[in-house]
């Protein structure tokens, strides 16, 4: 059973053998170092830029294709064709031929995406979590742009994705609505995790900042328009801020006074993006009376020192949600295929 499962997926496997070569060539760009002073983005080349947003995308896309090209046929191709039956009438039990063909895909999977995490993941060591100009940043390692293209989270994606197409498949019995299916879910899955799920793995940090010219981090509006939120530095460089909430004294939610617009210098909207004048009735003075009312910019962060919590958390919530989906693969296969 496994030799006739390997001879059906040697040609995914030539196409691994392949991407992995690529992704090491790829790298063979010389490791980035960190400059003692100025912009990192800046001292990047343009061959070293190109290389770290590859980077990035190469790790997003491989789990989905490798749940789409890889787990969705795995069952489906034999379900749409009936060979199937063949297999199982050569003493080879339901629960052993799925077994089996689980076993070798989630584990080349697991071989795949976790040699190009741990290649992509060196490569870009000495870039994560560091920040550059305003305007040319790069992403912190524990925000959602490269979180989920680092470190141990892309052998756990690629797992599931390779057991939600085989469950897929199972369900549908056709190899192309399975493909398309299963790209769907992975993406609808990776879209969620982020925004409603991850947050919440780990607990956050949670600090009460108070207003003023250091601390300051953005207003959004302005006087001709309305000032709608005033924010705060918070968590240090490279954390993943959740949320921004403005409370009074008794830490309850406020809103902002209706004097603090008017408080502000009566620049035109567009013109907030550049410093505002520092004294007495400037800005200083807008922040000091706001922070002396008792208001504070309630923040909730996860730190960027936390990162690794945060993966291996992540990692354990894919692998129950895998295993749950195997368990149904196999309830499926002993109950509902004939």
């Amino acid at each position: 059973m496994i030799w006739l499962t390997y001879r059906q997926f040697r040609v995914q496997a030539a196409a691994a053998v392949v991407a992995v070569v690529a992704v090491a060539l790829m790298l063979a760009v010389p490791h980035p170092s960190v400059p003692a002073a100025g912009s990192l983005f800046d001292a990047l080349t343009a061959n070293q830029r190109r290389v770290y947003y590859a980077g990035i995308v190469v790790l997003a896309v491989v789990p989905a294709l490798i749940g789409a090209f890889w787990g969705a046929p795995t069952v489906a191709r034999e379900l749409e064709s009936g060979t199937y039956r063949l297999v199982w009438n050569q003493s080879v039990t339901r629960t052993r031929w799925l077994a089996t063909k689980l076993a070798v895909t989630c584990t080349a999977a697991a071989v795949v995406a976790g040699l190009m995490s741990l290649a992509i993941t060196r490569w870009s060591h000495s870039l994560d979590g560091a920040l550059g100009s305003r305007h040319g940043s790069l992403p912190a390692r524990v925000t959602p742009v490269s979180f989920a293209m680092r470190g141990v989270v892309p052998v756990a994606y690629a797992v599931f994705a390779v057991v939600l197409g085989v469950a897929v498949g199972l369900v549908l019995r056709r190899s192309l609505p399975a493909v398309a299916v299963t790209l769907a879910l992975f993406i609808a899955v990776q879209v969620a995790v982020p925004q409603w799920i991850r947050p919440h793995l780990l607990a956050p940090t949670q600090v009460d900042s108070a207003f003023s010219r250091d601390t300051l981090d953005g207003i959004e509006g302005g006087p001709e328009v309305g000032v709608r939120r005033v924010t705060t530095k918070a968590g240090g460089p490279g954390s993943w801020v959740l949320s921004h909430q403005l409370v009074d004294t008794s830490g309850r939610s406020a809103t902002l006074p209706a004097w603090f617009g008017q408080c502000l210098p009566q620049p035109g909207p567009r013109e907030l993006a550049t410093p505002l004048p520092a004294g007495k009735g400037g800005l200083d003075g807008c922040l000091d009376r706001l922070t002396t009312q008792g208001y504070r910019d309630r923040v909730r962060y996860i730190a960027a020192g936390r990162v690794w919590a945060l993966q291996w958390a992540e990692t354990g919530l894919f692998a129950l949600v895998s295993a749950g989906l195997t368990g149904f693969c196999f309830w499926w296969t002993r109950r509902r295929l004939g």
